[in-house]
């Protein structure tokens, strides 16, 4: 008797906690912390699966749907967020310990940014040259999706057959932002469109949703009869969902095109500069204005190609002029080329295996922590080099189970320049993004927001950060062809600070912009081009990048200074690592910190 009264207090205990829990205010803080990242994570099934936690306990339900992207979702979604947002700031942050209260910093931060955008909801394109439905769903099912067994074949195939639903949620969004004007420049319209009419042009077997999945089903232990069924049913989906579905918001982009304009800067938007301002907060997690960010950009400019030149000098070229159109013509040289063959690109990646391989047996002595996850060199699958940036790095599954993978875009082997190439496996894989977000998937005794949560500045600031390390650590010591590389990739970000400003801010054409970068860049003309395309529909969040570096190295400095011969270069990356993804603001008040108890010590 007294037993089974013993298990029904308990049961009425865990009832009142799960009602409070999913219901109401949660007893402690760290029960809103779950209750908050649960509601991001089971309302997204495409999450889950690029997470790959579910699949290991048996669970495969989510692989079957895909997340709704419903107006009347977002608004659930956002009435949400502003309630949890209100209880989060209801606890008293005096009685928690010191790590609990920058979880909820962090929380308050993440959240606090999506209720102050709430105001720009439609001010965004969400389909565009650069991302979107049209290209980031494809490449989430040939990527993403686990085809592993017939039961996420057929997963598979119930995922194709969704399509036209999420298409005409994406398309109800559209026509609202239309309705308040905001219509894409016309070269997005024209870029979509073009993209979107290729990608059906092929018959069902000969698209990309077909052959991938074909490949994939080939590694499974089927018999052939059920093999053909499954990509009969593939095709059968691709013809008669997916296409539709494309044809669709081919037809709507058709027709949006005749109103739309060249003005490319946000600042056409109904209250633009404000939406703008809001960007760079929300991209830099600081309090940057446009013009300080533009000036600070152009003291970059110079700074950075003063160095530049005097590589140059030491080489035996004195009174360059223009360093990043000197770099440009080197980078027409063979002694900098591979050839532009199968042969050269398996050479590529065996060099960019070789430069992560030398540089992480070099990191001892900066570094105590590291990733337990693996990294892989891959090729950008072919159907995507075409708009896919230079290189990517795709986060391995958190617990384990699928590797980082660095993506080298090898469509052109003319675009590969050897001396770019150490930089873009630093900033990419090692110690840039792999380090920064392995580790951060790795940590223990953390709330799993606080592994999972990307601010752009930290995230780009470190990799940035880290092609400065290498070459503070000698990695280019003996290549001086390799460090202007590197010089040309900061000398990149610094002037996004200046162009993105240009076009939102000051009111730049696309056409200035473009002037402006292929000035100082090493960049052909045609990747400058798609450069500024990018800014424009992705406003502020190419400033990120350097304001993120800026932090990290003055933070450095700032301990160096306090510290003195008590400052650990191993100890600040851990301090800088291990607190996970951070806005910059929080990352500063964290080093602070830890250079007082450092003193005190």
């Amino acid at each position: 008797m007294i037993g089974w009264l013993i298990a029904g207090v308990v049961l009425l205990v865990i009832a009142a906690w799960l009602i409070s829990l999913i219901w109401g205010r949660p007893w402690t803080v760290q029960g809103l912390f779950l209750r908050t990242f649960l509601k991001f994570l089971l309302k997204g099934p495409e999450l889950l699966t690029m997470i790959g936690i579910l699949e290991k306990i048996g669970l495969h339900g989510h692989n079957a749907k895909l997340s709704d992207a419903s107006e009347a979702f977002q608004d659930k979604m956002f009435a949400f967020i502003r309630r949890d947002l209100g209880l989060l700031r209801s606890y008293d942050r005096k009685r928690m310990s010191r790590s609990v209260q920058l979880s909820v910093a962090v929380m308050e931060a993440f959240l606090t940014d999506i209720v102050e955008g709430e105001r720009f909801r439609y001010h965004d394109y969400p389909v565009n040259q650069m991302f979107g439905i049209q290209s980031e769903l494809p490449n989430f099912m040939m990527t993403m999706h686990p085809v592993v067994s017939k039961l996420e074949a057929r997963n598979y195939i119930r995922r194709l057959s969704k399509f036209g639903v999420k298409f005409g949620q994406v398309l109800e969004g559209l026509r609202i932002r239309e309705q308040k004007g905001c219509i894409p420049p016309r070269f997005v319209i024209r870029r979509v469109l073009d993209e979107m009419v290729a990608f059906i042009a092929p018959p069902a077997e000969q698209n990309p949703l077909y052959t991938v999945f074909a490949e994939k089903l080939a590694k499974l232990k089927l018999s052939e009869a059920q093999r053909q069924q499954l990509l009969r049913d593939a095709a059968t989906e691709i013809e008669r969902t997916v296409y539709p579905a494309y044809r669709q918001l081919i037809d709507y982009f058709t027709a949006l095109e005749l109103k739309a304009s060249e003005d490319d800067g946000v600042w056409k938007l109904p209250d633009g500069d404000a939406y703008y301002a809001y960007c760079l907060r929300s991209n830099t997690t600081t309090d940057y204005t446009p013009q300080q960010v533009h000036e600070m950009g152009l003291a970059e400019v110079a700074r950075i190609e003063g160095e530049m030149r005097s590589i140059f000098e030491r080489l035996g070229e004195a009174g360059v002029e223009n360093p990043a159109r000197r770099l440009n013509e080197l980078g027409k040289d063979p002694r900098f080329l591979y050839p532009n063959t199968d042969e050269g690109r398996a050479q590529a990646l065996a060099e960019y295996q070789r430069i992560l391989d030398e540089m992480n047996a070099a990191l001892d002595r900066c570094f105590a922590v590291r990733p337990k996850a693996g990294l892989k060199v891959e090729r950008v699958p072919e159907f995507r080099e075409k708009t896919s940036a230079g290189a990517y790095y795709q986060p391995g599954a958190v617990g384990g189970g699928r590797p980082g993978v660095f993506f080298a875009n090898l469509r052109d082997m003319n675009e590969v320049h050897k001396f770019g190439m150490k930089t873009l496996a630093y900033h990419e894989g090692i110690p840039g993004h792999h380090f920064q977000i392995a580790i951060a998937q790795e940590l223990k005794g953390l709330p799993f927001f606080r592994r999972m949560l990307p601010f752009t500045a930290y995230a780009e600031g470190w990799a940035l950060y880290a092609e400065r390390l290498a070459a503070e650590m000698g990695m280019y010591a003996d290549d001086p062809y390799s460090d202007l590389g590197r010089l040309d990739a900061e000398l990149f970000r610094a002037v996004r600070l200046v162009v993105d400003t240009g076009i939102h801010y000051k009111r730049w054409t696309r056409e200035q912009a473009i002037e402006y970068m292929a000035a100082h860049s090493a960049q052909e003309r045609e990747s400058v081009v798609s450069e500024i395309e990018r800014y424009i529909v992705m406003p502020g969040q190419a400033c990120a990048y350097k304001i993120g570096m800026f932090k990290i190295l003055a933070l450095r400095e700032r301990a160096m200074n306090a510290l003195g011969q008590r400052f650990s270069l191993r100890e600040f990356h851990d301090v800088v690592l291990k607190n996970g993804s951070l806005p910059l603001t929080l990352l500063e008040q964290v080093v602070n910190e830890w250079i007082l108890a450092r003193q005190a010590a």
